[in-house]
């Protein structure tokens, strides 16, 4: 594998020195250059934070996958380490496909899925995947241990393992499509992490329901134990399931030796357009925090252009009250604050520019939903972004329009009940999140302004609103090299 590293690695740095920063993000971790997709190994070890990632070092476009690797003291300052895993062996000739890290008395422990194309690369209707071992006693240099699991029978689809250890015993979810053609999440039990036992199918779909169950996470929060995954093929339900895949929990009951007793439906965990393979990992100091994906398969992404392709959202901290999950973004980024305006506060009636360019900055806005009697209220980012109240419908809506990229079309969500109406919104060069009263829904999605149209307004259309605060940040930008 050392060779087909560097190999790997000069290709980047080839695409590195060529790479494009129009849209390349300020303070969101992303690629040096080259493809990014999925969040892999997010573990905290030896004093550090890492982020491995699906990487595509050679090309902005998806291809034969191999693992890059970040690390950070705080989750928000990156700094990118040499390419941890390369395909090319017998149990991954084609990709080093998602999985997990877990800390094996001292030793960062990679388990991932070696994919194999046995019909031509793409067809995915005839490949072979099997879960792997890597492992690192520096946290930087990995070594292969081969092949640790293979599929079932008659299991073809059979990627993206978490692992964790509970009361001794480690434990392994696996993402998997059966031979109806429906999704599933298999459940292993293993002794070492050489050596697993099929436990139980611990969920799967309906007929009809979802094809594929990917990126499949399993934890426990508050009273009840979370099943988070990924799956694809379900179908638009009015304003739900609107991406071309989704990403959301199922809660319930769950004992080692035991069922998982699901308590309620699938929900989603981001309403934007670009969310997606997120995954868990425990803070240092036990918080459950996950980090996804930002953009979404068969999107338009601009950034391509300039040699580089994907982010990952800001990382939050999970929570459960009352029930419910909640998202936070975890207190760490107050860090990059570094000089506030206060927004200009009161009745809000016609258009009113507060900004004239907007790149990386956290936005503080808090309406008062009882006194704005406008059809639709909220802010406008340069003529492609709208974030907004539709004050007939009662829902919250984030619109985007680039005719360029090909991109336009919104996401909303239920307006909250309640008076007081709370966004804590971050931007940056290519990108938006939304955090809805202190976490209750997110939003998340890609942007593509021109430089020249980065102007942030608010504005009331067809009568009166009331911003009851509104605060603008201005962050700093994190070093990643």
């Amino acid at each position: 594998m050392k060779q087909r590293l560097q190999l790997a690695q000069a290709g980047l740095e080839k695409m590195r020195a060529g790479r494009g920063s129009r849209y390349y993000p300020h303070y969101h971790l992303a690629p040096p250059a080259g493809w990014m997709n999925d969040p892999n190994g997010l573990i905290w070890f030896n004093g550090l934070y890492h982020a491995f990632y699906q990487h595509h070092p050679m090309s902005e476009h998806w291809g034969p996958m191999h693992w890059g690797h970040a690390t950070s003291k705080d989750m928000v300052h990156w700094q990118h380490q040499p390419i941890a895993l390369a395909p090319g062996d017998v149990e991954d000739p084609d990709g080093c496909f998602s999985g997990s890290a877990v800390d094996d008395d001292g030793v960062l422990s990679l388990i991932y899925t070696g994919h194999a194309w046995l019909d031509g690369v793409g067809n995915d209707a005839a490949i072979r995947q099997v879960q792997c071992l890597a492992t690192s006693r520096d946290g930087v240099h990995f070594e292969k241990q081969g092949e640790v699991l293979a599929p079932p029978d008659g299991i073809m689809h059979f990627r993206d393992p978490k692992v964790w250890r509970q009361d001794g015993t480690w434990w392994m979810v696996v993402g998997a499509r059966d031979d109806r053609d429906c999704g599933q999440v298999l459940l292993y039990r293993g002794e070492t992490l050489r050596d697993w036992t099929f436990e139980r199918v611990l969920a799967g779909a309906n007929d009809g329901e979802s094809y594929m169950w990917e990126c499949p996470d399993f934890f426990p929060l508050g009273e009840q134990h979370y099943l988070m995954f990924s799956p694809q093929g379900m179908r638009p339900c009015g304003y739900a399931f609107r991406n071309l895949f989704q990403s959301g929990t199922i809660a319930g009951r769950w004992q080692p030796g035991g069922a998982f007793i699901p308590a309620g439906p699938f929900r989603e965990l981001d309403h934007g357009h670009d969310f997606y393979a997120p995954q868990s990992f425990s803070a240092a100091d036990g918080r459950r925090i996950i980090i996804g994906w930002m953009d979404m398969w068969e999107s338009s992404m601009p950034s391509k252009a300039e040699g580089w392709a994907g982010c990952m959202t800001l990382p939050r901290e999970i929570t459960e009250e009352n029930g419910a999950l909640r998202q936070r973004p975890v207190d760490e980024l107050l860090a990059l604050r570094q000089s506030s305006a206060p927004l200009p506060s009161g009745t809000l009636s016609g258009e009113q520019q507060v900004a004239t360019h907007i790149t990386r900055s956290e936005l503080l806005l808090t309406w008062d939903t009882q006194a704005s009697r406008a059809e639709h209220y909220g802010l406008r980012l340069g003529d492609g972004l709208r974030l907004y109240v539709d004050n007939q419908a009662r829902r919250l809506v984030l619109w985007r329009c680039y005719p360029q990229a090909g991109l336009d079309g919104y996401r909303s969500i239920p307006l909250p009940p309640g008076v007081l109406l709370s966004l804590r919104i971050f931007v940056d060069r290519s990108s938006v999140e939304v955090f809805v009263n202190e976490g209750e829904a997110v939003l998340s999605s890609r942007i593509y302004p021109a430089d020249d149209n980065r102007s942030l307004h608010l504005y009331a259309a067809q009568d009166e609103a009331m911003l009851c605060r509104g605060e603008l940040w201005t962050l700093a930008a994190i070093q990643a090299d």
